[in-house]
């Protein structure tokens, strides 16, 4: 695949114009056009609505940017990678996490696993769970955290953490003192969900349809973080964990929600690769993080090891 046609695409797509392609790139116009439409070609697909005026891109095209880009963007990495082979810097990890455990697991293990091995470049990148084993599996990273289960054939899973779900309330809400809230006691509230085909979406709706309660009204977002922010401002309660509460502080209430429910997360590793040196050092890390948050914690616990 022309490297040089991938590059033209990106800018086009990202920047929004074969004008704005042709200036980065220093190519004239005709030649941005040349490249982009032997692309489309090759994939057979019509990455731009060339229509218009504007160069616009068709539902293809923006898949194709989504499910592409993080080789796009490595392709400007490609440079750094030479340079640090040449000088002898080879050791790396590349870690993939699903956003709603980034900052409370996996940044935190992260720093602890960079201040014992300072010369390890890391990666750390944010995926949506249901994207995670897949990049894994096409080798852009040596190791995943995510929710369980993961279901693909090249990943296998290890599970470290049971998470209870909780409803999350404003601080001032006249259940946040609760010591359990139910469905029942949440169906007047406005309810922010989650999108169709998310796991806590999946785990809201059946927390309230095992009840037999179909809230009043709901808004959707796309991330636990965004439904919690929504929360903190006043806008309603979700469900969410420990883990996405704790960045909000004493602007939320955070009830356990009854009948209990738990979600397990865990490490997703490559079935057929052996797992490099780096990224068992991590796992260390990871489980000694993990193993201090339960400590303090009533809705965090290991899974124990049989």
């Amino acid at each position: 695949m022309n490297i040089k046609a991938l590059r033209a695409f990106r800018l086009a797509f990202s920047e929004g114009s074969v004008a704005a392609a042709s200036e980065v790139m220093h190519l004239s116009q005709p030649a941005i056009s040349r490249l982009i439409s032997g692309l489309e070609a090759e994939i057979k697909l019509q990455l731009f609505d060339r229509s218009g005026r504007s160069l616009t891109p068709t539902e293809e095209g923006v898949a194709f940017y989504r499910e592409a880009g993080r080789i796009l963007d490595n392709l400007d990495e490609v440079p750094r990678i030479a340079s640090d082979i040449r000088a002898g810097r080879t050791e790396s990890l590349r870690i993939v996490t699903m956003p709603r455990i980034a900052q409370f697991l996996s940044a935190p293990a992260v720093a602890m696993f960079t201040q014992e091995h300072p010369d390890v470049s890391v990666t750390l990148d944010v995926r949506a769970r249901r994207e995670a084993g897949k990049w894994l599996a096409g080798r852009e990273y040596d190791i995943g955290i995510a929710a369980l289960p993961v279901s693909h054939p090249d990943i296998k899973t290890v599970p470290l953490v049971r998470v209870r779900a909780l409803a999350i309330l404003p601080a001032a809400h006249p259940l946040a003192q609760e010591a359990s809230v139910t469905a029942d006691q949440l169906a007047s509230d406005t309810v922010i969900r989650l999108m169709q085909g998310l796991l806590l979406r999946d785990q809201l709706d059946d927390a309230f349809n095992s009840a037999g309660v179909t809230p009043d009204a709901t808004h959707e977002v796309s991330s636990s973080q965004l439904a919690c922010a929504l929360v903190a401002e006043g806008a309603g309660i979700t469900i969410a964990d420990e883990m996405v509460a704790s960045a909000f502080g004493d602007r939320l209430a955070a009830i356990p929600f009854e009948p209990e429910r738990w979600m397990t997360f865990g490490l997703l590793l490559p079935r057929n690769r052996k797992i490099q040196k780096t990224a068992e050092q991590f796992q260390e890390k990871l489980a000694e993080h993990i193993a201090h948050v339960c400590r303090s914690s009533l809705t965090m616990h290991l899974v124990s090891r049989q």
